[in-house]
């Protein structure tokens, strides 16, 4: 059944919302004040997929990619510059007002940059039998297959093209493929998943595909295909090897802007705990002017990260852990010879820690964010210890989708 719909207004995860006699309804691709037909979107009762705008906003623009509205990477590149970057900020303000949180927010920065520097490409048999590769649909296991992204950095233009003849090459096995592909200084790093254990022939079929597409490294789950040479990226004045299937912030230009933050948030400390360090980029970049503590749960980041350190000239001295951060916070009396502290956990934030950090003297903490509602939550604990939320700066390296980055400063 067709649904003629009104679009009230944009959800979080940049979704039209229609109020309807059952409920609101969620439809993507959509714009506030839009007059839509939709139609039952199957297995989820509070979507509709539109298939006709029969009263457009004067917002809409016309969309970068061909693929937009069928890939589910991008949810917003049909929304004019200025709204969609107020909505973006406002994605910051409404968590901040939902908990109870009054600060300075700044205008969004743009961070996208030469575009994102890391992909996960999917490799799937359709139900035709057909090899595809490419995104996923939005909200679906079915692939999108591609042949460009016009939101990835140009150092990754010859990422589809690898992530096709893996598939290609090994697509006799039939299992569904994950393909990272991350650009670093030295050429495509390539970490491949879900293929299970290869026989040798693919292994050796594997190693020519990395050669003739000139990747640096290519392995599986974390284990050495081939290796042409070490992968590395620029901290600082460091240089990072990266483990395999490393995370790196999204865009370069996105990290450039995160640091840039978080050292003038430090600027005053001469000690610096970076808590979820990962490979460094933000400890590496404190060391050039203070003594850092970098902690992270993942063994192979901080041993890269200490490495790094340990390479690079004129860096004060930086104290490695590898330690899990949800299970085990730095408490108060570990929190103490601290000026100033650095978090930067995952989506799922950092509950535990900021319930440590609340009952110490910390003056400085920092806290880096890819998620606005459990920053909230955390900055509320926080603010609940006697800390002060003083600044709040919305960063924007995800383009074209509902994910926003931010870097806040608190003080006691």
């Amino acid at each position: 059944m067709v649904e003629r719909l009104t679009i009230a207004r944009l959800g979080r995860r940049g979704d039209g919302i229609a109020d309807t006699p059952g409920g609101p309804v969620f439809v993507p691709f959509v714009l506030p004040g839009e007059i839509v037909e939709a139609e039952a979107w199957p297995s989820h009762p509070d979507r509709r997929l539109p298939i006709r705008i029969e009263q457009a906003s004067p917002e809409r623009i016309a969309p970068i990619c061909p693929h937009f509205g069928t890939c589910g990477g991008c949810a917003l590149q049909h929304w004019a510059t200025a709204r969609y970057r107020e909505w973006k900020r406002g994605l910051v303000t409404e968590a901040l007002s939902q908990a109870g949180l009054e600060a300075s927010v700044d205008a969004l920065i743009d961070a996208h940059g030469e575009g994102r520097r890391r992909a996960v490409l999917h490799a799937r048999r359709s139900e035709r039998d057909v090899l595809e590769v490419g995104f996923a649909a939005p909200r679906a296991h079915r692939i999108i297959a591609i042949d460009r992204c016009p939101i990835l950095a140009p150092a990754l233009e010859g990422a589809v093209a690898a992530a096709w003849a893996i598939a290609e090459t090994i697509e006799s096995m039939r299992k569904p493929l994950d393909i990272q592909v991350t650009t670093t200084e030295n050429g495509l790093d390539v970490d491949l998943r879900g293929s299970g254990p290869l026989t040798a022939s693919a292994t050796t079929a594997l190693a020519r595909v990395a050669i003739q597409h000139k990747l640096v490294r290519l392995t599986r789950h974390g284990e050495i295909v081939v290796q042409r040479a070490a992968p590395t990226v620029a901290m600082g004045r460091a240089r990072v090897t990266l483990p395999p299937g490393a995370f790196l912030q999204a865009t370069a230009a996105g990290e450039a802007a995160l640091a840039t933050l978080v050292l003038e948030h430090c600027d005053k400390a001469g000690k610096v705990a970076d808590l979820f360090a990962g490979v460094g980029p933000f400890a590496l970049r404190l060391a050039e002017r203070a003594r850092v503590n970098a902690i992270d749960s993942d063994k192979e980041a901080i041993a890269a990260l200490k490495r790094a350190a340990e390479t690079t000239q004129g860096l004060k001295p930086v104290a490695v852990e590898a330690r899990d951060l949800f299970r085990r916070p730095l408490v108060a009396a570990e929190l103490k010879p601290f000026d100033a502290v650095v978090f930067d956990p995952p989506r799922q934030g950092a509950e535990a820690q900021a319930r440590a950090l609340a009952s110490s003297a910390v003056p400085t903490v920092v806290a880096v964010s890819c998620n606005p509602a459990t920053f909230a939550r955390d900055a509320r604990i926080l603010a609940d210890g006697g800390y002060r939320l003083t600044r709040v700066t919305p960063i924007d390296q995800f383009l074209y989708s509902p994910h926003v980055e931010l870097v806040a400063r608190l003080e006691k």
